[in-house]
């Protein structure tokens, strides 16, 4: 499709216009029939409190379930393919880490202490790290992608946007839901659920899931599985009503995941210190790129594990007709122990081995007015968290050594780096959203947020002689005392009053349009990997980022509700961008976290649906995105000048445009309804970071999905067959970047999914 074809399209439209797991289980729901079209009334919670989609000042897209599954979208990041201007994807060398843009706003790091800049809600709870928030899609009623900064009602981290997984209530009827999923790579998926009333006010219900599925690849050194998933997870709940008045929701949640380390495919060929081919002779195979994506030739082994826990509970009173409060209290902690190879090679080249833990602890209260002419959510919101880890990294061969003179021969057993650090971090903010009603067509809204976050970082970076240090069993200092790089403590306070206000217009019955101005913070911190010795002011930590977008919609229905839309046009200042690096310096690598500069991003999104006959209906989605830094200040560790590279970043992890075409057909067979939707999504070239690497740029591509189900009458059982990524395409999501000589010349690439079959088999009661 051409650019210019495109840009006429959004210039017309604008113009006219689980389970939670890894969190946690969703609660199964009793059987109901799949809706007749796509163009039905959309709910959602985007203001905290249910309304119609057309409704909502807030660019929105709404998944329904039935929707969800009508491809077999296995978890969350699926949702990139249809929602305008979103990245979501698994995070490099693992299974279940979460990395997350939406209109070019996001963290690519999941190292601890850095924070998210898309928010991630589970039944309103922040869940604050992205280890282990690949969130798999069950029984659960709706997600939610909020696009432009929720500072307001969402606050701390959703500058460039927030998800929300919306799970079913227990309700108040015995249910019990089975699935089996049967598929390509040996898949071998069950997950069973259900809800047991006690009483008339009381409601139990538990779930369970195995998911596992046999490596798209293999490690052809040790024979291990590549890009496996080995899954277990259960959850058991509560729904308490025992009046109108109160309610109380309950729910614990246990998630591990046992897959295999994700070791990345090498681009290049490996090089040692001297510039020259690493392996040579009846080895040079070691050292060049496998013949397929998923395989790997990584040394390090084949030890993963992933642990999250946790436990929530929503109260809520109602005093009136009109007057509502609500808690929310939810505990949770994780655990990673991973093993990445970033050289991909049996060579100690530049082997990581680390641990990932982290705490938290949320409090949540809200008031809520329901009125004819206002609604209000006013509330108090506390976060004290915990993050903290450690990884060793060797550092270079024998052979870089080597090059530096005989006095280095006793690394022959390895040079260690060990980076290991914790951050606290208390947060507290207040904030309110007010919607009031001028008249039928006219409604205004304000809202604004004032957050506090209190951090203490403490940082220690030093090598070791040998391939371990302390962290990870190793004793032996580099020299008589250890070769210190960074250790530190330091405490900062970082504070931001982020406001909202909409404006929107019933133009029909139908159809609302809207424009607003909104603005999110995400909070500053301490670079984990900080090298002091090279970037000294790396112990002072590094400014928080703000964006602010204006933002102008049309949404609603029109030919007799026969077309569903929603358009919007949007423009952003995005100030004191964060920008993670690593830079090779000699036998080490230099991190720096910096606050670069100013960024501008404008563009426009759309979404449709429709309804061509009662039983066919096609829709589309097609995102575009400008985004460009106004000055991108960054020092050279090597020079130490300070330079604006303005002219050659660019935005990582974001495409320019993200397109989507699909079609829904329904009709009966045999009594029951046949379901057949096939879907084609495109996303065009993008870098994996600021600056260009050839070798591990995505080009353009396109995804090709397709999806088949009948249901009995009584919809009690359901069949289903899946194909994804029919096409077969080969697609980055992320990648590593070290290539100088002494590290092996380590550039690696993580692939998505490949072509894969899947059928499935559904009973409900």
């Amino acid at each position: 499709m051409k650019s210019n074809l495109k840009l006429a399209l959004l210039a017309g439209v604008a113009s006219s216009s689980l389970i939670l797991s890894p969190a946690a289980f969703a609660q199964a729901a009793a059987p109901s029939a799949a809706p007749a079209d796509d163009t039905v009334t959309v709910v959602v919670s985007a203001r905290r409190r249910e309304e119609s989609l057309k409704d909502v000042p807030v660019a929105v897209t709404s998944y329904s379930a039935e929707k969800l599954g009508r491809t077999g979208a296995p978890d969350i990041t699926s949702l990139q393919q249809t929602t305008p201007n979103l990245t979501l994807q698994v995070a490099r060398g693992s299974n279940s880490t979460l990395i997350a843009f939406i209109r070019g706003v996001g963290q690519q790091d999941p190292l601890w202490g850095f924070e998210p800049g898309v928010g991630l809600y589970v039944d309103d709870v922040y869940i604050a790290r992205p280890q282990g928030a690949v969130l798999d899609i069950y029984d659960v009623q709706r997600i939610e992608v909020l696009r432009g900064p929720q500072g307001t009602l969402y606050g701390r981290n959703t500058i460039g946007g927030a998800v929300k997984y919306v799970t079913r209530p227990l309700g108040r009827k015995p249910t019990f839901n089975a699935k089996v999923n049967l598929g390509s790579y040996n898949q071998r998926d069950l997950i069973l659920s259900g809800a047991l009333p006690l009483t008339d006010s009381l409601t139990v219900g538990a779930a369970v899931a195995s998911e596992k599925h046999d490596g798209y690849g293999k490690n052809l050194l040790t024979g291990a599985q590549q890009y496996d998933k080995d899954v277990t997870a259960y959850r058991i709940s509560a729904d308490y009503h025992p009046n109108e008045q109160f309610s109380a929701r309950l729910a614990y949640d246990n998630f591990t995941d046992n897959s295999s380390p994700k070791q990345g495919h090498r681009e290049v060929t490996a090089k040692n210190a001297f510039g020259g081919t690493l392996y040579t002779g009846a080895n040079a195979y070691l050292g060049l790129p496998t013949a397929s994506v998923y395989d790997t030739y990584a040394g390090i082994g084949d030890k993963n594990k992933v642990t999250n826990e946790g436990a929530s509970a929503t109260l809520a009173y109602k005093f009136n007709d009109t007057w509502t409060v609500k808690s929310i209290s939810a505990v949770r902690k994780g655990r990673t122990d991973t093993l990445i190879d970033f050289d991909g090679t049996p060579k100690n080249a530049l082997d990581v081995q680390a641990y990932y833990a982290d705490t938290q602890v949320t409090q949540e209260l809200q008031t809520i007015y329901s009125g004819q002419h206002w609604n209000t959510v006013a509330g108090l919101f506390y976060l004290n968290s915990t993050s903290e880890g450690a990884f060793d990294t060797i550092l270079g061969t024998y052979d870089a050594y080597a090059a530096l003179g005989p006095v280095y021969a006793k690394f022959a057993n390895g040079l260690t780096a060990l980076t290991q650090g914790k951050v606290r971090t208390q947060s507290w903010a207040f904030f309110f959203d007010s919607s009031i009603k001028v008249n039928d067509k006219l409604s205004f809204s304000v809202g604004g947020r004032y957050t506090e976050d209190h951090k203490t970082g403490s940082v220690y970076k030093a090598n070791y002689y040998g391939p371990h240090s302390p962290a990870f069993g190793g004793t032996v200092f580099l020299t008589a005392a250890p070769d210190l790089k960074t250790n530190y403590t330091n405490q900062r306070t970082f504070s931001a009053f982020t406001p909202r206000l909409s404006l929107s217009y019933a133009f029909t019955p139908a159809v609302t349009g809207y424009a607003s101005v909104s603005s999110g913070f995400k909070s500053g911190g301490f670079d984990m990997r900080g090298d002091a010795s090279v970037t000294p002011s790396t112990v002072n930590g590094y400014k928080p980022e703000h964006v602010t977008t204006q933002e102008a919609g049309l949404k609603g229905s029109i030919f007799d509700n026969r077309l569903n839309f929603s358009a919007d046009i949007f423009s952003s200042k995005y100030t004191d961008v964060q920008i993670t690096r690593q830079t090779t310096v000699g036998t080490t690598v230099a991190s720096q976290v910096e606050n670069a500069g100013k960024a501008s991003i404008k563009g426009a999104e759309f979404e449709g649906t429709l309804r061509i006959t009662n039983g066919l209906s096609v829709s589309t989605s097609i995102g575009y995105i400008d985004a460009k830094y106004d000055e991108f200040f960054s020092y050279n560790v090597t020079t130490g000048v300070t330079t604006n590279l303005a002219g050659n970043a660019s935005f990582q992890n974001t495409p320019k445009w993200t397109n989507s075409f699909g079609a829904t057909y329904r009709t009966t067979i045999a009594g029951g309804q046949f379901v057949i939707a096939p879907q084609a999504s495109y996303r065009s070239k993008m870098q994996m970071f600021e600056f260009a690497v050839p070798a591990l740029d995505q080009n353009a591509f396109w995804l090709y999905d397709l999806g088949a189900s009948w249901t009995t009458p009584d919809g009690r059982y359901k069949i289903g067959a899946y194909g994804r990524n029919l096409s077969d395409e080969r697609y980055r999501v992320g990648g590593y970047n070290f290539p100088t000589a002494g590290f092996g010349n380590s550039v690696t690439a993580y692939y998505g999914p490949p072509k894969t079959f899947m059928v499935s088999l559904e009973y409900k009661y």
